[in-house]
């Protein structure tokens, strides 16, 4: 699994690192700065005159403030930087539109962008913040659309509308008939994509648009797209009009560019990303955070929101205070943190976590190595673990395919992790403070 942002974030935090190393920057120091972020931006894959013009702006605000004088210019730098970013990126998290009576969303974007799946997404959300949703199937030329929304919609519990013999606008058009007679609060339209941007692509969603008037149209940008992202919305903003973005497949895109060049070209908000494959994986966007983890600054209040969001906080810390904490526990808490996602994603969103223990400590192989060792044992070795003597071992070490060095470090980083219970004792409030509670 890839980290969000892991080239583009690399070579940002290298650059920081140049200048905090100096007291004073040269008139050359800051034009090398300068060209080395213009440099990353490209690399990343960033739209040529996006990059210029953050490049102008910073500049603007490096000579306006006279920073060549101040006494800390590489923090000034840094927060010039973020600063643009973060504007760039939308500056305020942008919040879903609803109107008074009945809600319609319209999907739209190229095939294989993940619309569909990420129309199952949006409907899933909704539905935890109270809403009766109704999925509507419009694409009627790729094979299985259909189909593929009918399953993620009873595997999800979202009633998918759908009218065999019917144009994609018709079936639109009854949807939201039978939506305002079932008392729905929300529509979302899956439109037909296709490999590249045509004219009756563009014809149908116009006209679809016209009959039913929807609150927002989403468009579904893969962002492993890079620069090209930002022409294609730029092309349905032009003919369709969008309202905001949904962008997929953040788990597999290092880059970053798609993201700056798609809000800095349209000047459209992002309000979703996708971050994997789970209908869960479905996160609001919020500007001045994805800048933090772009720039290689982590994200601790995402960090928060996802324990309290997947995470039992008090019956993770009343097991962390039994005086018995045995290696059920530990694989039973190993399986908790599972829902967090990727534990490089994870640990990424923590500053400076992944250069403090290093990224080959980040590695969800090694959590199915540890759960695959722990499974090995019996139940009185897992309450006893000081009892797995050499001959314990070998076994064990057989029984999960993994070396007996491999058993050694687990129960190491077992007796460790015990020792630092132990340093917080039975003081709950220290653990509750530790998970952000």
């Amino acid at each position: 699994m890839k980290i969000f942002f892991e080239n583009i974030s690399n070579k940002f935090q290298k650059i920081f690192e140049s200048i905090n190393k100096k007291t004073r920057l040269s008139e050359k120091d800051i034009e090398q700065t300068l060209n080395d972020v213009k440099n990353t931006f490209l690399d990343a894959d960033v739209n040529l005159e996006v990059a210029r013009n953050f490049i102008k702006k910073i500049k603007e605000k490096i000579i306006n403030q006279n920073i060549i004088n101040s006494l800390t210019p590489s923090q000034h730098i840094i927060k010039f930087v973020n600063d643009e970013l973060v504007n760039d990126l939308g500056s305020i998290q942008s919040k879903l539109s609803f109107s008074n009576n009945l809600t319609i969303y319209m999907m739209v974007g190229l095939q294989g962008s993940g619309k569909t799946t990420h129309a199952c997404k949006l409907a899933v959300y909704l539905k935890k913040i109270n809403k009766k949703v109704m999925l509507v199937a419009c694409d009627i030329y790729r094979p299985a659309a259909v189909n593929q929304l009918k399953i993620l919609g009873e595997n999800n519990n979202v009633f998918v509308f759908f009218k065999e013999n019917k144009s994609p606008v018709e079936i639109a058009e009854l949807s939201t008939e039978y939506a305002l007679k079932n008392n729905f609060d929300c529509v979302l339209i899956d439109t037909a994509g296709r490999l590249n941007v045509d004219e009756n692509m563009m014809n149908e969603l116009k006209e679809i648009k016209r009959k039913v008037w929807p609150q927002e149209i989403f468009l579904v940008v893969d962002s492993m797209m890079g620069q090209e992202a930002a022409n294609v919305a730029k092309d349905f903003n032009n003919t369709v009009g969008i309202d905001s973005v949904i962008m997929t497949k953040l788990d597999s895109d290092t880059k970053g560019g798609s993201i700056l060049s798609i809000t800095s070209v349209t000047k459209k908000p992002i309000k979703f990303i996708g971050t994997g494959e789970k209908v869960s994986d479905l996160e609001e966007f919020f500007p001045d955070r994805i800048a933090s983890r772009i720039l290689g600054m982590g994200d601790v209040v995402g960090v928060i929101e996802k324990i309290e969001k997947n995470i039992d906080i008090k019956k993770t810390v009343k097991t962390f205070t039994k005086k018995d904490f045995d290696l059920q526990d530990f694989y039973d808490q190993m399986q908790s943190l599972k829902k967090l996602g990727s534990s490089k994603n994870f640990m990424s969103m923590i500053p400076g976590f992944s250069q403090m223990i290093g990224k080959s400590q980040l590695d969800d192989k090694a959590f199915f190595r540890n759960s695959a060792i722990i499974l090995s044992m019996t139940p009185k070795e897992r309450a006893n673990p000081d009892i797995i003597n050499g001959p314990r071992k070998k076994r064990i070490s057989l029984g999960s395919g993994q070396k007996i060095n491999d058993v050694n470090i687990l129960l190491k980083k077992f007796n460790d992790f015990k020792k630092i219970l132990k340093m917080f004792g039975n003081n709950k409030k220290s653990i509750f403070d530790m998970f952000g509670k």
